[in-house]
């Protein structure tokens, strides 16, 4: 995941030290887990059926929300657009599946990546790289620079993956996302809960996942994110304070598929309810609206 501030980062802590912050999450002062990665492990192909992040090419997701930024205090529109694609790339000898993710400020693209993500055998979902591009614009909307840092790939400048979604989450479980110190793209995630009940445009929810996400690059950031099972990230809180509060919230407006009409928001809810969805993918780890 990317620096970007769209990005979920989180972090209170430099590895190894407690959180103390009231209202955060404290991290075990061994500090997160990185998951032993063995190519080995994964199966053909590049399905992902986890239910809190499964990806089905043809869906796109679409989030959105205002966000203000905490240096400057100014508010822009943010909407997050996340394609699951039929392209795969092979990442240190796994098949990896892409997911063309694309974030605008006001109506104006501002960053275009591409994720690559897998599952293992056991179910687990490993984040196995991204290439990242922001752009930079005058005040004529022409771009001016591109901005690639946050880039990276499994088993390139010693950078390793980490998981992006554990197969069966466990409250208080602390693992790395992505583990690339060259790069820059330390993330991790924190599980806090298993049962929280979340309304967004897509429908209401009950038994979802909430992380709290955080980079030893960004020390003192903080967001929370919410996974529903058979659709992914509903939800995400971004500049999380010390009481639990969030500066900006962005959410899922709405899941749609290749050569299909979109459903409205209470078909949708109908179908999670009744376990008929078929796989779709989780809105971005918004490094993002990734994870």
């Amino acid at each position: 995941m990317t620096a970007s501030r769209r990005r979920f980062v989180e972090a209170l802590i430099a590895a190894g030290a407690a959180l103390t912050i009231v209202g955060i999450a404290r991290t075990a002062a061994a500090g997160p887990v990185l998951p032993e990665f063995s190519p080995a492990n994964f199966p053909d192909g590049a399905t992902i059926t986890n239910p809190y992040f499964p990806l089905t090419p043809g869906t796109t997701y679409r989030a959105s929300g205002n966000v203000t930024d905490p240096e400057d205090g100014s508010t822009t529109h943010e909407v997050d657009e996340d394609a699951v694609t039929f392209k795969t790339r092979t990442i240190a000898g796994v098949t990896a599946r892409a997911v063309h993710a694309r974030g605008f400020e006001d109506g104006v693209l501002v960053e275009d990546t591409n994720d690559f993500y897998a599952q293992d055998k056991d179910g687990n979902v490993w984040y196995m790289g991204e290439d990242t591009t922001a752009f930079e614009r005058d005040d004529a909307g022409n771009i001016i620079s591109r901005d690639k840092s946050g880039s990276w790939l499994t088993g390139v400048n010693g950078a390793k993956p980490g998981y992006i979604m554990p197969a069966h989450p466990a409250v208080g479980f602390n693992h790395y996302q992505e583990f690339s110190p060259a790069d820059g793209a330390l993330d991790q995630a924190t599980v806090l809960s298993l049962n929280e009940s979340v309304s967004v445009p897509v429908g209401t929810f009950t038994n979802v996942l909430k992380t709290q996400e955080q980079s030893e690059v960004e020390p003192g950031v903080v967001e929370f994110k919410y996974y529903a099972a058979g659709i992914g990230l509903i939800r995400a809180e971004e500049d999380v304070d010390a009481s639990g509060q969030a500066q900006s919230v962005i959410v899922l407006d709405s899941v749609t598929r290749a050569a299909t009409v979109p459903l409205p928001n209470a078909a949708w809810a109908a179908v999670v309810a009744a376990g008929l969805l078929l796989a779709p993918r989780a809105i971005r780890p918004v490094r993002r609206y990734p994870g």
